[in-house]
């Protein structure tokens, strides 16, 4: 199952997951009606520990999901210290994609193991600062490729441009056995320059949930990357 999820995944990209810390959470039904059709959703889950703000955890993803079209997937994004010991509730929350961060987790091979043997695409993230060798060991472990291009913790931060050398340097390492994703400061300004260096999946905030049209703000990027892919 995971070896089709992620055959789907690559061969949908460029994708673009709302990123739901932007979404409006006093009429979340009504948002996850105005994503319909969006293949891919992506969860921020934030601790106040790992990272200095707080979000929501596995009920509200569970009960969201409950919301949304049985063809819409969902990334958890664990920003929290200790990944290993919360995991299973993101498993249980029907979670298609877990990632954590290379920065929290001390055995990253056996948490990815374990999100695998329960079905699960298991992913690896890190932020601006930590290098691409701090999760080479990692290649044949794992599913996804998470880069960071801002300081994980808030919405809204600039993009930082430095990072898109790295994820040249993620694909050199890994190749086309993984799924290519970037999460900050993602707009149809920037989106372009990841989909140069090879990104698949790109998260996006502000530059959907600050339009009117969220569709046609998600297939407007969608056509951004696809150019830029085209011509790289």
């Amino acid at each position: 199952m995971t070896n089709d999820l992620l055959s789907d995944l690559k061969a949908a990209a460029p994708v673009v997951a709302p990123s739901m810390l932007k979404c409006d959470y006093g009429d979340l039904a009504s948002d996850m009606r105005r994503l319909a059709g969006t293949g891919w959703l992506h969860w921020d889950v934030m601790d106040g520990h790992f990272v200095p703000n707080l979000s929501y955890g596995a009920m509200v993803i569970a009960a969201a999901a409950k919301q949304a079209p049985n063809a819409m997937r969902h990334e958890a994004h664990l920003m929290i210290s200790e990944p290993a010991k919360y995991v299973d509730e993101y498993i249980a929350a029907g979670c298609d994609l877990i990632t954590f961060h290379i920065e929290a987790e001390g055995d990253a091979a056996e948490l990815a193991k374990r999100i695998r043997e329960a079905g699960r695409l298991a992913g690896i993230s890190l932020n601006p600062g930590t290098p691409v060798s701090a999760i080479a060991s990692l290649a044949g472990h794992i599913d996804n490729v998470l880069a960071m291009s801002v300081n994980p913790g808030f919405g809204g931060q600039s993009f930082m441009p430095e990072v898109l050398p790295k994820c040249r340097e993620i694909r050199d390492v890994f190749g086309e056995d993984v799924c290519l994703s970037i999460d900050g400061g993602i707009d149809g300004d920037t989106l372009p320059q990841a989909a140069a260096e090879g990104v698949d999946l790109f998260v996006v905030g502000s530059a959907i949930f600050g339009t009117a049209d969220y569709a046609a703000a998600i297939s407007q990027l969608r056509e951004a990357g696809r150019a830029a892919r085209e011509t790289a």
